[in-house]
């Protein structure tokens, strides 16, 4: 059976359309990752192309962000807010989301709804209020426990990302079926334990998605960072400093060796989880 042509033109254009898509997000990375190999002096000068290659690859780039930005200090305080953030906010979510899945009690609908209203608040909007109440809370203890504190920021990223992970993964939990539950009940499982052996493992694509949207959010994130830290800066906050300083000296390739130093646990990641992360957005948005 012969195609239309109308569909073979609209494939194409879907082709040339993803096509144009990859080009876009590929070459703007390739060449961070080739500028940060080069000498300064393959910067400057009227007969030198952006685009040329490196003469010689300078890994030394990597090492001079690494020490003299104090950017391995800044990775370890981001790999730790990161994972703290990580863990608090599955350990929420995921019997918030189960319960308000799986059962029918009174307020449900009011609790479904107050996370679902969480989702049209932007954290970068309050920051400044929560500020305020961390150091009022500061001074009413006579303590500096709530500002500069790794813990206290981790735990800030995971409830500002509750209603979207709430969302997500209630959604997910709705399209598994009952019966794995009630075959479950019959063997003797309590609530938590047929949540914990039977729900949760099912729900692995939807809660790999959680982790890298949320991973990408709180690596990258900067503007709560920078209000609430002062001394424990985390990744973002090395790099605004690090760029702020090598552009002035004009030293860009360690410049561009810091931006590779944040994008590369982000890439690592998504090549890895890739077809899990693909499951889990196209099976939890079934229902809502």
């Amino acid at each position: 059976m012969k195609k239309k042509p109308g569909k073979i033109i609209s494939k194409i254009l879907v082709y040339i359309a993803l096509l144009a898509l990859a080009i876009s997000i590929i070459v703007p990375v390739a060449w961070v990752f080739m500028a940060s190999l080069k000498k300064n002096s393959e910067f400057i000068g009227k007969d030198i192309s952006p685009w040329s290659l490196p003469e010689t690859f300078r890994y030394q780039n990597f090492v001079t962000a690494f020490r003299d930005a104090n950017m391995g200090t800044f990775f370890l305080n981001s790999v730790i807010v990161t994972a703290i953030a990580l863990v608090l906010l599955l350990i929420l979510a995921l019997p918030a989301s189960y319960v308000l899945a799986r059962f029918d009690f009174k307020g449900r609908k009011i609790l479904n709804g107050a996370f679902m209203a969480g989702l049209f608040v932007n954290i970068n909007y309050i920051v400044v209020p929560i500020f305020l109440m961390l150091s009022s809370a500061n001074r009413a203890l006579g303590v500096e426990f709530f500002l500069n504190n790794r813990l206290i920021l981790a735990i800030i990223y995971a409830t500002s990302a509750l209603p979207f992970t709430v969302y997500l993964l209630s959604s997910y939990f709705k399209t598994l079926p009952k019966g794995f539950e009630e075959a479950a009940y019959i063997d003797g499982c309590g609530y938590f334990k047929t949540m914990t052996k039977i729900m949760v493992p099912m729900a692995k694509p939807s809660i790999i998605t959680v982790i890298l949207f949320n991973f990408l959010s709180f690596w990258n994130e900067y503007i709560i960072a920078y209000t609430l830290m002062d001394g424990n800066d985390t990744l973002a906050m090395g790099l605004k400093n690090l760029m702020a300083v090598q552009k002035t000296a004009t030293n860009y390739g360690i410049m561009y060796a810091g931006l590779v130093i944040v994008m590369l646990p982000t890439l690592i990641l998504y090549i890895c989880v890739q077809k899990r992360l693909t499951e889990g957005m196209t099976l939890g948005g079934l229902k809502g």
